[in-house]
């Protein structure tokens, strides 16, 4: 009999245990195909850029904002350590929207300079490009965390009624849902359904290494950072303050300390040497039947 039939609970480890534990992994997405940004072009651009927006994210509330293609925006902490949770869609159509789990695929769990923003099926496309991250110096910590993730969902209220009951309206979702809503006119149940898998801005996170859960630590994040993205193409964003604050403890509750975020938009004289906003996916979509 196999050990299969007999060991269902894969309790009792087969002989060569070991040397299947010792294969050698192997990157799914190699990314040096991949065209790299310019950093040193999408610098040289900011350098001379002006402000023409500002929003401030209230404390455990969302806002929409808007960048077109060709413009920075940047994320601030601006008056105590704050997460916040980024949505992204097409300014011009909002089924093209942010993939964290292509991202995740691509760069890795944790995103920072150089890494990209991208956009799901059939698009899948740069949508914004991360020109600076005052946090960059974090890297990994000792209990595998890091900075600005792409493995969290976002807070929600449904998965805070399955674990604690009540009805909590200031989770990101819903802070991500009414933001939508108000800033496109659409009914909340109809905006809900646009609202996904988020940037944690800030955040900083990973998984346990007995358990593997995904945790979450006090961010460094302090008065004065920013995060900053270069728009590849018409932007309508969202952020939301987290209810969890810099989420050392709680959050999907008032109990924590919230500070507001400041997004900035910022508009250069000349757009990066060689930039061109990027082009639709390649792949004909006949899925071999054409």
């Amino acid at each position: 009999m196999s050990q299969s039939k007999w060991d269902i609970d894969g309790a009792n480890p087969p002989p060569d245990a070991e040397t299947r534990r010792l294969l050698k992994p192997v990157i799914c997405y190699p990314v040096e195909g991949l065209q790299q940004p310019d950093l040193a072009a999408y610098g040289a651009a900011r350098a001379g850029a002006v402000k023409v927006n500002e929003i401030l994210m209230p404390a455990r509330d969302a806002r929409c904002f808007r960048v077109s293609a060709g413009n920075y925006f940047r994320i601030s902490s601006v008056q105590g350590p704050q997460v916040g949770d980024l949505n992204l869609w097409n300014g011009q159509d909002i089924s093209e929207r942010f993939y964290s789990g292509k991202s995740r695929a691509l760069h890795g769990t944790h995103l920072t300079t150089g890494d990209r923003m991208w956009s799901g099926f059939p698009h899948l496309r740069p949508m914004a490009t991360i020109t600076a991250d005052t946090l960059n110096w974090y890297g990994k910590d000792t209990f595998g965390g890091s900075v600005h993730d792409v493995i969290g969902t976002r807070c929600d209220p449904y998965t805070n009624n399955l674990l604690s009951g009540g009805q909590y309206h200031h989770c990101c979702h819903s802070n991500l849902t009414r933001a939508l809503a108000d800033e496109t006119g659409m009914k909340l149940s109809e905006a809900e359904a646009h609202v996904h898998d988020v940037l944690n801005v800030f955040m900083c996170t990973g998984f346990t290494r007995d358990t593997g859960q995904y945790f979450m630590k006090a961010s460094p994040v302090r008065p004065g950072d920013y995060i900053e993205f270069f728009a590849e193409i018409d932007l309508l964003g969202a952020l939301s303050a987290c209810p969890g604050g810099d989420c050392s403890s709680v959050h999907s509750s008032d109990e924590a300390a919230c500070y507001p975020l400041l997004v900035e938009v910022f508009q250069p004289v000349n757009p990066p040497r060689g930039w061109s906003e990027p082009k639709l996916n390649g792949y004909d979509q006949t899925h071999g039947r054409g």
